[in-house]
């Protein structure tokens, strides 16, 4: 990729001597359980030409947000922050203004919590997380959904009660690319597209396939859905590192997603890998401009 503005969308960083990552269990994801820092980011990205990025929360910890900020706040790469903060609790609306003055908090562009955990399938519509999605509304945030296919109904729904509020749907909502299987997930994914207030990453792809074996033609009918169901205006590239290094180097996801979209112009493609992310996240409003 020749192109002055190349933004990754979705990545994490962590450090286990300040806070462990619970979600990190199991010999599949041993390789994560180490420390991965800006520097650690930087070395990859730049390597690959990423000119901006949007850090992104793991952990449903108030203290990790105002560490983000913090992190973007001395970097020229991290560009943006998608943060946490309870949707539930009645000052929500106090908590985020009072992230948007801590330092770094002109980065805040966006909230996320970790919906694909909650038990309940329609988690998006209970009375006090609609309250909390009005709040991130109001803040002029987007809000990230982290869920599983089954969930994409409710989050169609949320998105239909509040079209004042971009939903940007992480991981494609995780199909199940391993099995080889598209229905129910494309369908679920075309009624959420067909809202005007979402927006989609391509991202984590290659962890929902087989880590060892995949392929790209493994991928191609996810992205080809995702391109056709959003457009590539609605649709931005997102790394997902580290944990994309379970399946693949930092600049081979990268490659990997450029293959995936070589079938559109120029324009169309400086969308999904630039213009998307800067005008979902308002990142000019960081100091990124396109």
């Amino acid at each position: 990729m020749n192109d002055p503005l190349l933004v990754d969308a979705h990545h994490h960083l962590w450090d286990l001597s300040v806070r462990d990552q619970d979600w990190i269990t199991g010999p599949a994801l041993a390789p994560l359980r180490r420390t991965f820092t800006e520097s650690h980011l930087r070395a990859e990205a730049t390597a690959s030409g990423v000119t901006a990025t949007v850090l992104v929360q793991t952990v449903t910890v108030a203290d990790e947000t105002p560490e983000m900020l913090l992190v973007a706040r001395d970097s020229d790469l991290v560009a943006g922050v998608v943060g946490w903060t309870d949707l539930t609790a009645p000052g929500v609306a106090d908590t985020l203004a009072a992230l948007r003055e801590r330092p770094g908090g002109r980065h805040l562009v966006g909230i996320r919590h970790q919906v694909q955990s909650e038990p309940d399938p329609e988690w998006l519509l209970r009375p006090d997380v609609r309250r909390g999605l009005r709040a991130v509304a109001a803040t002029g945030l987007a809000y990230d959904l982290v869920i599983l296919p089954h969930q994409l109904p409710a989050a169609t729904a949320a998105a239909s009660e509040l079209p004042g509020l971009t939903f940007v749907l992480d991981h494609a909502a995780k199909p199940p690319i391993a099995s080889g299987g598209l229905e129910p997930w494309a369908a679920r994914l075309r009624a959420f597209a067909a809202r005007p207030n979402t927006v989609c990453k391509l991202s984590g792809l290659l962890t929902e396939a087989d880590p060892r074996t995949w392929t790209v033609p493994d991928l191609r009918p996810y992205t080809d859905t995702l391109l056709d169901a959003f457009g590539p205006h609605r649709l931005m590239f997102g790394s997902d590192w580290p944990v994309c290094t379970l399946a693949a180097s930092y600049g081979r996801t990268l490659a990997t997603a450029g293959e995936l979209t070589d079938a559109l112009s120029r324009t169309e493609r400086r969308a999904v890998f630039g213009g998307t992310a800067v005008e979902t996240y308002g990142l000019e409003t960081c100091g990124l401009e396109t």
